[in-house]
């Protein structure tokens, strides 16, 4: 036991579970007014649901010993996740318990990034059914197989902090379920512009700064692999807003917040597989890269009918596709402690890599369609029409965001010596 490693992991285990609300706010602020609440409650749900899940069964299945394809169910219930270090999958100076909660962090956020291609139409009922099948039936095995001594460790695939298990995985998922759940009723032909941009801003800055435990923390010790993996993740969404803004402006001329907070998120998530493999200048060239892919994808699905609301095929699909691929062309073998030399990438290091990548894909894709199907067969995905033009806020929760000029609030029960206000005035100053 180290305690200086276990206070870093109780730090990045926090860090990491901020990046759920911070979700929240990015993803919230690019709907409309009428869905603000519905599509946050997508991302806090998650805090709920698959983190019982995870401690109860997702853990045992994705972090323990058993085969190639999944763990031996020798944690459920927590059972000897205890305070010492021993017990755990690999070896580390910390409490079992805290990298238990830690890695479930990981699950927590990765279900929840697939609500951005499918918010302002899906039922909350159908997607809470969605994402807990989702984190046990995907999530988990896949973790397994990166992370638990499964198939494609065995291979050698580098991802160092889920370029593939979470960006990848969330990413193809997002986009089987939008397909699969169709897009909203007034798309394209409305205008669904982002209804509060300093939520956004917001969000992605918050975002950044849960990276960092998401990144270095997954060293999994206070030392120099964390130092690296945090600069790593400091340098590569610099670099990769550097470029998009430069995109922007040669495109319409105008840098956008949006734009900006999006080319965070996207030099995050390229950096993520490869943050504790590779140098400070590999990162930003890595960073530099990753833009141009993303944004010719967020151009591309503008243009067709595919209705990924708030692009995450294009920020963590593309953006994770481009990470996990050049972690095998810049990663050294002299960094991190692995073993002295030069370059790992090489033609066999790139062909696992892309190994990994396809199993990604083709697991996520066939089994996110499957487990739609089937949640469909038992709850409806979609919500009606009268729903959809109401707005989710008021028809799934029964709660408005915001509240307009006019709205009565006589039904409000005020507190002990308050009084409850009739109307809300327009400030003479607007």
């Amino acid at each position: 036991m180290n305690q200086a490693d276990t206070a870093w992991m109780l730090i990045s285990t926090a860090l990491v579970l901020l990046m759920t609300p911070a979700l929240a706010f990015f993803y919230g602020g690019l709907v409309r007014s009428k869905n603000t609440l519905n599509t946050m409650m997508m991302s806090f749900i998650s805090l709920g649901f698959v983190g019982v899940l995870w401690a109860t069964v997702g853990y045992s299945i994705a972090l323990t010993p058993g085969n190639n394809w999944v763990g031996d169910m020798s944690r459920l219930f927590l059972s000897g996740v205890g305070l010492e270090p021993e017990g755990a999958i690999v070896a580390i100076t910390i409490p079992h318990m805290l990298y238990m909660a830690f890695q479930g962090t990981f699950c927590i956020i990765t279900a929840a990034l697939i609500s951005g291609a499918i918010v302002e139409r899906m039922r909350f009922s159908a997607y809470v059914a969605f994402i807990c099948i989702w984190s046990l039936a995907i999530y988990a095995p896949l973790a397994h197989w990166v992370w638990g001594g499964g198939w494609l460790a065995d291979m050698g695939a580098l991802d160092y902090a889920g370029g593939t298990v979470v960006h990848i995985n969330a990413g193809v998922a997002a986009l089987v379920a939008a397909i699969v759940v169709g897009k909203r009723r007034d798309y394209p032909s409305s205008s669904l512009i982002p209804h509060n941009v300093p939520f956004v801003l917001l969000g992605a800055g918050l975002l950044w700064f849960g990276w960092f435990g998401f990144n270095a923390g997954s060293a999994l010790a206070a030392g120099p692999a964390a130092g690296l993996a945090f600069v790593t993740t400091m340098l590569a969404p610099a670099a990769t807003l550097v470029v998009w803004t430069f995109l922007d402006m040669m495109r319409s001329g105008k840098p956008t917040a949006v734009g900006a907070a999006t080319a965070i998120v996207v030099g995050l998530v390229a950096i993520t597989p490869a943050a504790g493999f590779i140098s400070p200048m590999n990162a930003i060239l890595l960073g530099a890269i990753a833009a141009v892919p993303s944004y010719i994808g967020l151009i591309i699905r503008a243009k067709s009918s595919l209705d990924d609301s708030l692009d995450v095929v294009a920020a963590h699909g593309v953006g994770g596709t481009v990470g996990a691929l050049l972690t095998g062309v810049f990663a050294q073998k002299s960094l991190n402690g692995l073993a002295d030399g030069a370059l790992f990438g090489n033609p066999y290091q790139l062909v696992v890599q892309g190994t990994a990548v396809l199993a990604a894909i083709v697991y996520s894709g066939v089994g996110t369609f499957v487990i739609l199907k089937l949640v469909g067969l038992v709850l409806p995905l979609r919500a009606t029409a009268s729903e959809e033009t109401s707005g989710l806020d008021i028809t799934g929760h029964g709660e408005e965001a915001y509240m307009h000029v006019g709205t009565t609030m006589s039904a409000v029960e005020p507190g002990p010596g308050a009084r409850a206000p009739q109307s809300v005035l327009k400030p003479a100053s607007i």
